[in-house]
C-alpha cells in the first residue's frame, strides 16, 4: 500500500504516515460542516503529487465553485492541470449521461449503472497515467438517498464501488442530518472513515475513526479554514436542500 504524504500540517497530525491509496475514504458529519472543503485539501496533495482528479460534486449546478473553491484555499490554478481533471455535473434531465466539454460531463447518478460508465469516461480525458493514479472526489452522496425509487439502488452501488473497487482511490463527503442508519453501511464499506463537526464560531474540527487494516488512536484535529469561506459552503449546503431534495424526492 503506498502513501500520500501531505503538505498540510493539519492533516499530518491526523494521517502522520500519509494517506494509503488506493483506498476509498469517507467523511461523514451533519451538514454544513465544510466537509468538501476538508475534501479540497487531500486534492491539493493529491494534485501536486502528480495524480489525476475525478470531480463530482452533487450539490454544485456548475464547475465554477470547485475551481474557484481551489484558488481560493490553496491558490491552484486549474488551467494549469489540464489533463489531470475531469467534471461531472449531476444531472436529473439526461437519460444516462452526455459530454459537455473535453473534460466536463453531465449524468443522472440517481441511475446505479451510469457511475461506471460515467467514471471511466471522466478518465478518457486524462493525458497520463502516473502515481497515485485517479482520485474520485464526491460530495453530497446523501442526496440520491431522497430518491423513493433509486434509494435502495443508489445505497447498493455505492456500497459496492467502495468496498470494491480497488483502481482508484475514492474520497467521499456525506452528510449525517438524514438516512443516518443507511449511511453507515457506506462508512462500513470505506477503508478509511472520518467525521467532521464544527463547534461555537464556526470552528471546524475532523476525526479519524478508522484506517484500513491499521490500529489507530482516534485523533481529532481542527481545520484550518475561515470562518467566511465556512459559511459559504455552509450557505450552498442550504441552497440544495431547498432547491434539489423536493425535486428528487418525487423521484
Amino acid at each position: 500500500m503506498e502513501r500520500l504524504e501531505s503538505n498540510q500540517d493539519w492533516l499530518k497530525d491526523i494521517l502522520p504516515e500519509g494517506l494509503p491509496y488506493p483506498t476509498s475514504n469517507i467523511i461523514s458529519g451533519p451538514g454544513g460542516t465544510g466537509k468538501p472543503l476538508i475534501g479540497f485539501d487531500v486534492v491539493n496533495d493529491w494534485l501536486k503529487a502528480g495524480g489525476d482528479v475525478i470531480f463530482l460534486p452533487l450539490q454544485y449546478p456548475k464547475t465554477d465553485f470547485v475551481k474557484t473553491s481551489l484558488k481560493k484555499l490553496h491558490d491552484i490554478d486549474t488551467e494549469d492541470y489540464q489533463g489531470r481533471l475531469s467534471y461531472v455535473k449531476f444531472d436529473l434531465d439526461v437519460n444516462s449521461w452526455e459530454k459537455t466539454a473535453k473534460n466536463e460531463l453531465k449524468a443522472n447518478l440517481l441511475k446505479p449503472g451510469v457511475w461506471d460508465e460515467v467514471i471511466e469516461r471522466a478518465e478518457e480525458n486524462f493525458s497520463r497515467n502516473q502515481d497515485p493514479g485517479t482520485l474520485v472526489f464526491a460530495s453530497a452522496l446523501n442526496l440520491v438517498l431522497f430518491s423513493p425509487t433509486y434509494k435502495q439502488a443508489s445505497l447498493d452501488k455505492l456500497e459496492e464501488l467502495l468496498g470494491e473497487d480497488k483502481q482508484r482511490t475514492y474520497l467521499v463527503a456525506v452528510s449525517t442530518s438524514a438516512f443516518r442508519e443507511d449511511i453507515s453501511r457506506w462508512e462500513d464499506a470505506a477503508d478509511t472513515l472520518m467525521f467532521s463537526r464544527m463547534e461555537e464560531g464556526m470552528r471546524l474540527f475532523l476525526e479519524l475513526k478508522r484506517l484500513k487494516n491499521e490500529r489507530i488512536s482516534t485523533r481529532e484535529v481542527e481545520v484550518p479554514i475561515q470562518k467566511e469561506t465556512l459559511q459559504e459552503i455552509k450557505e450552498v449546503a442550504e441552497g440544495v436542500r431547498k432547491r434539489k431534495i423536493p425535486a428528487l424526492k418525487e423521484i
